[in-house]
């Protein structure tokens, strides 16, 4: 057994997984065989009711962060030569938290946060990161003899990979292009197998986050699984099967390494199926919608499976709501460092640690905000109510605003297809909880004013109580009311109310 099997700190590996479906796995009803990650599911817990951010940028930041990405100026993806953008190197990232509680950290693959040198993964708590800066559309770029033209005159220099370590300067490896397209995954992976192996001796957990580069355009499967097995027809199928085989790797390394016991694994995604990645692939599940329709369910509703062998029990598929934003204090939880945890800024991720461990039946998230790519508030969902303000239909088309909010009950219409709003107007009542988290966040935000994108922001100055201005001015009943409503939202009564039928409360 290796040394850190005795530490009450787990190891944490973290999977993500760029733009991939709510169904695009077994475990979730795909049809692409998924042996590894369906065992995920069956030693731990598979959410069926994780949510993320509307694209790569804000997900990531909001995971690292444990924040709202519009809080920190991170809501949308930066665009190429709009100057400094990502995480303010002033935000507290989940890896310099157990970096500091003790942990050896490392990254691995894309990053997207921030493309400057003191934006990358190594001025955010870890010691190491092999990668590319940005996204894998990068390497087509060199394809282009325009580019190349624009490269030469400008310039510029062709997308690169990199690597750093804590306190170093970034060193380019190698071109980011469509020859290395097809590998990225097996040398993202194979750099997680090696620091896996290399640290399981130590008396000193260890975090890695790796970060693969399916399922993004341009895409190129890896020669191993191009068409190298009959019962898998296309290329998105051949690409769910090397994720499958690459999170095998690690769980490989994990157990070769003795440490599957005092180890956990979270396997998550990003965004929705990104439908334009192939023309014959990606699902949503039974949700409405892909990637670019926010903010129905399709959009942002992803896998996410946690394992912990012989400390998290197995689980029925649970409906319990949890956010990209609840892994910050949640692992802090974990890993007992729950004290390191910022308060000196507000942090929308809620510590889910209790029910991961069967301490709790439910998690303690009870609503969702979601916020668009232009960094305005898109829905609120409570429960199984879902509340649309403003939403869009492709990527191609512009966010709209509906005359009054769309309101779903995705406990019978998963598909968001019977807008209540039009089919019943008894349930108006809805607009109080969702009407609460809205308010409370606005409060929040006057408060702690959110960071501009790119913003060189240095922290908070003074933030007195009282000062928190009053940000909606026509909500008397919501006012008067909203103590009352935020007890019962929490309420034993209600909580069973809103669960699905045969779920615990």
């Amino acid at each position: 057994m290796a040394a850190s099997g005795a530490s009450t700190k787990p190891n944490i590996v973290f999977f993500l997984i760029d733009n991939s479906g709510w169904g695009d796995y077994g475990c979730y009803g795909g049809t692409t065989a998924t042996p590894r990650i369906d065992s995920l599911a069956q030693d731990g817990i598979q959410f069926n009711n994780y949510a993320v951010e509307s694209q790569c940028t804000p997900t990531r930041s909001a995971i690292m962060t444990g924040r709202q990405s519009v809080r920190s100026g991170t809501y949308k993806v930066p665009m190429p030569g709009q100057g400094p953008a990502g995480l303010s190197p002033w935000e507290y990232s989940i890896a310099k938290l157990l970096s500091d509680a003790g942990y050896a950290t490392s990254a691995w693959g894309k990053w997207h946060c921030g493309e400057t040198d003191d934006r990358l993964p190594t001025s955010f708590g870890f010691d190491e990161w092999w990668g590319y800066r940005n996204s894998a559309d990068e390497c087509g770029y060199t394809s282009y003899a325009t580019f190349r033209a624009l490269a030469k005159a400008a310039g510029l220099d062709s997308p690169k990979l990199w690597e750093c370590k804590k306190g170093g300067t970034p060193k380019a490896t190698g071109e980011l292009d469509v020859k290395v397209r097809p590998f990225l995954d097996e040398m993202i992976v194979q750099r997680a197998v090696d620091f896996i192996k290399d640290k399981a001796g130590d008396s000193k957990p260890f975090f890695t986050y790796i970060a693969t580069s399916h399922f993004h355009p341009p895409e190129a499967v890896h020669p191993d699984f191009d068409q190298t097995d009959p019962t898998r027809l296309g290329e998105y199928a051949d690409v769910t099967a090397e994720i499958d085989h690459r999170v095998g790797q690690v769980l490989d390394a994990i157990d070769e390494a003795g440490i599957a016991e005092n180890t956990l694994v979270v396997f998550s995604a990003d965004n929705g199926p990104g439908l334009m990645t192939f023309a014959t692939g990606g699902s949503a599940g039974p949700f409405r919608g892909g990637f670019f329709d926010p903010p129905f369910e399709g959009s942002y509703r992803v896998p996410a499976i946690v394992r912990w062998p012989g400390t998290i029990d197995h689980k029925a598929a649970s409906e319990e709501l949890l956010t990209c934003h609840d892994w910050l204090p949640t692992l802090a939880g974990i890993a007992g460092a729950s004290e390191r945890v910022p308060t000196d800024r507000p942090i929308d991720g809620v510590d889910a640690s209790d029910f991961l461990l069967g301490k709790s039946p439910t998690s303690p998230r009870t609503h969702h905000l979601f916020f668009g790519p232009d960094g305005s508030l898109m829905s609120c969902k409570w429960g199984d109510v879902k509340m649309i303000l403003r939403y869009s239909e492709g990527p191609s088309m512009p966010i709209v605003a509906p005359q009054f909010p769309l309101f779903y009950d995705l406990g019978s219409d998963p598909g968001e297809h019977l807008n209540l709003f039009e089919t019943k107007l008894d349930q108006m009542w809805m607009l109080l909880p969702c009407m609460k988290a809205i308010v409370d966040f606005k409060e929040s935000e006057a408060a702690y004013p959110n960071i501009e994108p790119g913003e060189n922001f240095r922290g908070y100055s003074q933030v007195k109580a009282g000062v928190v201005k009053k940000v909606i001015e026509e909500k008397p009943k919501i006012e008067d009311a909203k103590d009352k409503i935020g007890n019962a939202v929490h309420s034993g009564p209600v909580r069973r109310a809103i669960k699905r039928e045969g779920q615990p409360a």
